[in-house]
């Protein structure tokens, strides 16, 4: 990286790459919002089954939430040197990201169970939409971990700026879907309250 470079971006405070990230975020926002929109729209227009949330959907959101701590303290793990701490987390992250998707998938499988399948009505597609497609962006993010844990063991001492970027945007990314699930978990909650 040239002096020019590391000027530009100590001068915006923001590397491209993160940046880009970021718009990223806000594109999956939008998206969920206009879906979360069209859920009000088309559940005002009539015809909506109402069904109860399966618990699953919370024991995922918990799930989720830890790996976020978990990944957190990895990242701290790393700053500090602590490699063990650092790739023994990671892996904890990873698998409890496997776990959400295991969950969302036993909470398909219990919407069928009670006779919510996909084409039946708008309510259960609107619902197999959100959490089918918020799934395949923590699929995404479970690549970046993954990546992050190859780093960690194989290259468990080098602490570069490269890496710390990467783990950085893995976190911000990780988070982002995170806090994206709480919003869809809760939006659904409160419209099957409404």
């Amino acid at each position: 990286m040239s002096s020019f470079e590391n000027t530009v971006y100590s001068r915006n405070k923001i590397h491209p790459q993160k940046f880009a990230l970021l718009v990223s975020c806000a594109s999956v926002v939008m998206l969920f919002a206009a879906l979360t929109s069209a859920y009000v729209v088309r559940q005002a227009a009539g015809n909506w089954l109402e069904f109860p949330m399966p618990v699953l959907f919370l024991y995922s959101t918990l799930t989720l939430v830890v790996s976020s701590f978990t990944l957190y303290f990895s990242y701290k793990g790393f700053l500090a040197g602590n490699v063990k701490t650092y790739k023994y987390l990671l892996l904890l992250t990873f698998v409890l990201g496997i776990l959400f998707i295991y969950l969302q998938y036993k909470g398909w499988m219990a919407l069928v169970a009670m006779g919510v399948e996909l084409g039946t009505n708008p309510s259960g597609s609107f619902l197999y939409v959100l959490s089918g497609l918020h799934a395949a962006h923590i699929l995404g993010g479970l690549a970046a971990v993954f990546v992050a844990i190859l780093h960690a063991f194989i290259l468990p001492y080098e602490v570069s700026a490269k890496r710390k970027l990467r783990f950085e945007m893995t976190q911000i990314y990780w988070h982002f879907v995170d806090v994206l699930w709480i919003y869809l978990i809760v939006f659904l909650w409160l419209q099957q309250q409404s």
